[in-house]
C-alpha cells in the first residue's frame, strides 16, 4: 500500500508497522463533514421511499411471504460480490434437495448467508449490534465453507489486506489496521453505534458500513458481514418495520463504483461521494422492493382465489400456498418431514395445486420428485437473471 495515496485523507492516517509495511487506521466516527446542498435531495428521497417500504411491511399479515425471498435475493447478490457463482434458482433447488448437492459449493456459501441473516434478526431481539453479535453472525456465515479455516467467529489475530488476486501485502491497494490498532478502532465503532449520534439515521448507516469495512476485523467474510449490518442497523433503529431493504443488488450492479467510493473515503476523505452513492442505493432498492412486494402479494392473492373457487380443497393445499412463497421449489417428502404429517396428505395438496397450474413437476426425475411454482419462480428470479 502506497501511503502517498492517502496523504489527502481526513478520514484516518497511515502508519508504518513494526514489520515495515503501511496500514490505514480510520479516525473514530463521526467525521467532520460539511454536507453540500446536493446531499439533501438524496436524503429526502431516500427517507420517503424507505418510509413507504416500512409502511408496506407494517401492513403485512404474514411478513415472511416477503422477508424470505428478499433474504435469499440479498444472500445471492452479496455472495456474488465476493466471487460466488450461485444463482437464486440454484439456492431454491439446493434448499429443496440438499442431500443431492456437494458438501462444499458456492450455493452452500449462499445458504450460510441466509442462515447468518436469520440468526442475526433473531438475535437482535436480545442483543444490540455489537462486536459480540457480529462475531456470532460471522461464525454462522463461515461454518463449513471456503474461508471456514479462517477462525469463524473470531476476530483476526494477523494482518489481512485488499488488492488484486495474488498481490502481496506491500502490493495491496488497502491494508486495514494492524491487530493492535484494530481492537481500539472496533471498540470506537461500537461506541458510535450506541451513542445516539446527531447525523440523520441513513447517514449514520452509511458511516457505520464504511467504518466496518475499513477496520476489516475478520480474516474473511468482512464484506458480507458489513452488508448484513446495513439492514440490521435500520431494523434495530426502527427505520424498517420488517427487513425488506437490501443494498447488495445495487452494490453488485455498480460494483466498481462501490469499491471506488469506499476507497475514496480512505484515500481522500470523500465522505460526501460515498454517502450520495449509499443514498442512491437506498432509493433504488426501496423503490424496487415496493414494486416487487406488490407483485408478490398480488400473486399470493391470485393463488388463494384459485383455491377458493374449487371444491373439496385438501387442507395441505392451503398450507402449500404459503410454503411456496418461502421456496417455490418443493418436494412431497420434504414437506412431509417438515410438517410431520403423512406423505399422502402432502401429495393430495400438491396434486390439487398441479391441477390448478400453480405447480409443475420438474421433468426427468423418477425419484425425489420436485415441483415448481413456475410463475412465482420467474417473478422472484427475474431481477437475479438481469444482474448476471
Amino acid at each position: 500500500m502506497n501511503p502517498k495515496d492517502f496523504e489527502r485523507s481526513s478520514s484516518g492516517k497511515c502508519i508504518k508497522t513494526l514489520k515495515g509495511y503501511w496500514a490505514f487506521v480510520p479516525n473514530p466516527l463521526p467525521p467532520a463533514v460539511d454536507y453540500d446542498k446536493d446531499v439533501i435531495p438524496f436524503l429526502s428521497e431516500a427517507d420517503r421511499f424507505l418510509g413507504e417500504l416500512s409502511g408496506t411491511g407494517r401492513l403485512l399479515l404474514n411478513p415472511y411471504l416477503l422477508i424470505s425471498p428478499y433474504i435469499r435475493r440479498e444472500a445471492v447478490s452479496s455472495s456474488r460480490i465476493e466471487g460466488t457463482q450461485a444463482s437464486l434458482n440454484d439456492l431454491f433447488f439446493f434448499e429443496a434437495e440438499q442431500p443431492r448437492v456437494p458438501k462444499v459449493s458456492d450455493v452452500r456459501e449462499v445458504q450460510n448467508y441466509v442462515r447468518a441473516m436469520e440468526y442475526g434478526f433473531e438475535s437482535l431481539k436480545k442483543l444490540p449490534i455489537s462486536v459480540r453479535l457480529i462475531r456470532e453472525i460471522h461464525k454462522v456465515l463461515m461454518k463449513g465453507v471456503r474461508g471456514g479455516h479462517a477462525t469463524p467467529g473470531e476476530l483476526r489475530q494477523s494482518q489481512n489486506w485488499i488488492g488484486p488476486p495474488g498481490c502481496t501485502l506491500n502490493e495491496a491497494t488497502f491494508v486495514p489496521p494492524p491487530v493492535e490498532e484494530m481492537g481500539k478502532a472496533l471498540s470506537d465503532w461500537e461506541k458510535y453505534l450506541h451513542s445516539n449520534p446527531d447525523e440523520p439515521l441513513l447517514i449514520q448507516c452509511a458511516l457505520m458500513h464504511y467504518q466496518f469495512e475499513a477496520i476489516h476485523p475478520f480474516l474473511d467474510g468482512n464484506g458480507r458481514i458489513g452488508r448484513l449490518l446495513i439492514t440490521f442497523f435500520l431494523c434495530e433503529k426502527g427505520f424498517l418495520t420488517q427487513p425488506l431493504l437490501y443494498l447488495s443488488a445495487f452494490f453488485d450492479r455498480f460494483r466498481d463504483e462501490y469499491y471506488s467510493k469506499l476507497l475514496s473515503v480512505s484515500q481522500k476523505g470523500d465522505w460526501q461521494g460515498w454517502i450520495k452513492f449509499f443514498l442512491r442505493g437506498v432509493i433504488n432498492q426501496s423503490r424496487d422492493a415496493i414494486t416487487d412486494s406488490r407483485k408478490i402479494l398480488d400473486l399470493h392473492s391470485e393463488y388463494q382465489k384459485a383455491l377458493e373457487q374449487t371444491k373439496r380443497i385438501p387442507e395441505t393445499a392451503h398450507r402449500l400456498i404459503d410454503e411456496i412463497f418461502l421456496n417455490p421449489v418443493i418436494s412431497i417428502s420434504g414437506m412431509s418431514k417438515k410438517w410431520k404429517i403423512p406423505f399422502i396428505s402432502v401429495k393430495r395438496g400438491v396434486r390439487r395445486l398441479t391441477d390448478l397450474g400453480i405447480l409443475r413437476e420438474v421433468p426427468g426425475r423418477k425419484r425425489n420428485k420436485l415441483f415448481v411454482a413456475h410463475k412465482l419462480l420467474q417473478l422472484l428470479t427475474a431481477t437475479d437473471r438481469q444482474r448476471r
